[in-house]
């Protein structure tokens, strides 16, 4: 995320997507992990991983435009039909794979 960038280590460093960072920290034998993400994201680790250590590689990483999503506002946007996004033609048709695939998980 850009909002802990820097250089990384190789080696160990893996580069993931959320959902798959909470499922490696689940089925990690591993009882400590350095996160370089969104703070908010560690709560949910920890929530999640009890018994396990997550530490922030940088404290105060925060997206503010993560802390924007909310139920509220997300139910808004969709009654309301606000904040419409128009990309291209090709890029839609890729997103839009991307998010039947993720419907189609549940």
């Amino acid at each position: 995320y850009a909002e802990t960038e820097g250089d990384v280590a190789g080696g160990r460093t893996q580069i993931v997507s959320t959902e798959q960072m909470m499922r490696r920290a689940r089925v990690s034998p591993a009882r400590r992990f350095v996160v370089a993400t969104e703070t908010g994201v560690l709560h949910r680790l920890r929530r999640e991983n009890p018994g396990k250590e997550f530490v922030a590689a940088r404290e105060g990483a925060e997206c503010r435009y993560m802390k924007q999503i909310t139920l509220e506002n997300l139910r808004d946007s969709l009654r309301d039909l606000q904040y419409e996004v128009t990309v291209a033609p090709e890029i839609a048709v890729r997103a839009r794979r991307a998010i039947d695939r993720m419907l189609a998980i549940g």
